[in-house]
């Protein structure tokens, strides 16, 4: 399951079938449904849900159906609120972790990622750093994993969001997608398509254009957003999520298909995309943390 707001529901990757959105999490699910036939997944993530949404209601849920895998990206939208108090935002957020963990299941946390080359979110960038590492000290306290999307290059790359600058594109989400598989011990390919997937450096456009872009940026899209902070609105006002029940992610037919081609290849070595991942899955890196085994 996927619990969060805008980037776990997946805006902007309108990648997915009659261009719905897809996202990191959606990626990782089609990923890991190859890899086991009767593999199910729910994604209750929503676009401006704050934490007492996520560890509210798509909490609860989650604790009912109890799946073995909850990917988790809470906060980023009472961060960005000013007057919210981070030391009260991390206390709720190790609450929910541990009612998680409490239950067994095996959880990922995503950190916050760095919003220095952004700008005018970039004057948000202390306080972002501040509630990532208070998720770190979660995850170190109760045994969790975390993907530290601070600590990915790749995702201070302007290529890796969309023009809103607000949500990563299709490009920024299979990167998180990659990244979290790696962790999981799944890899969807090799450590570069994660950590250094473009072989050029990104265009930097001359310093007039980038203040015609930027203004164009705060016209389209800033403006808007601190309009619906000020009306206490959100975009995702009276939005239900896109995948609300834990279901399986293929027909039977297909679940049928993964089954013999798996039986018929080693179930240790999965393979995705001609890429055979490395005995041992990494357990330290840069930018992501393996926790300890959840007690059962």
């Amino acid at each position: 399951m996927a619990i969060g707001d805008s980037i776990t529901e997946g805006m902007e990757d309108d990648s997915g079938p009659g261009g719905e959105y897809r996202g990191f999490a959606d990626r990782l699910a089609e990923h890991l449904g190859t890899i086991t036939p009767d593999f199910r997944y729910a994604n209750l993530g929503v676009r401006g849900r704050r934490m007492r949404h996520i560890f509210g209601e798509q909490l609860d849920q989650t604790l009912e159906w109890k799946p073995d895998l909850v990917t988790v990206m809470a906060g980023g939208n009472d961060v960005l609120r000013p007057g919210n108090d981070l030391d009260l935002l991390a206390e709720h957020f190790e609450w929910g972790i541990r009612r998680l963990r409490d239950a067994g299941i095996r959880v990922v946390i995503l950190s916050g990622h760095d919003t220095g080359w952004i700008p005018v979110l970039r004057y948000y960038r202390g306080r972002i750093a501040v509630f990532s590492m208070h998720m770190r000290a979660v995850a170190e306290r109760t045994g969790t994993e975390v993907v530290d999307l601070w600590a990915l290059n790749a995702l201070t790359d302007p290529r890796a969001w969309s023009e809103d600058r607000l949500h990563l594109n299709g490009a920024g989400h299979q990167i998180v997608a990659a990244r979290i598989a790696d962790l999981l011990g799944f890899p969807m390919g090799p450590p570069e398509s994660w950590a250094s997937p473009w072989s050029t450096p990104p265009q930097q456009l001359p310093r007039i254009l980038r203040r015609r872009e930027n203004r164009r940026w705060a016209r389209q899209y800033l403006v808007p957003w601190l309009r619906r902070r000020a009306m206490g609105r959100s975009s995702g006002d009276g939005r239900l999520p896109k995948r609300p029940r834990l279901d399986y992610l293929h027909d039977e037919a297909t679940r049928a298909e993964i089954a013999r081609s798996l039986n018929g290849s080693r179930a240790h070595e999965p393979v995705y995309d001609s890429y055979s991942p490395r005995e041992k899955a990494p357990v330290n890196s840069p930018s992501g943390t393996k926790g300890p085994d959840p007690v059962d």
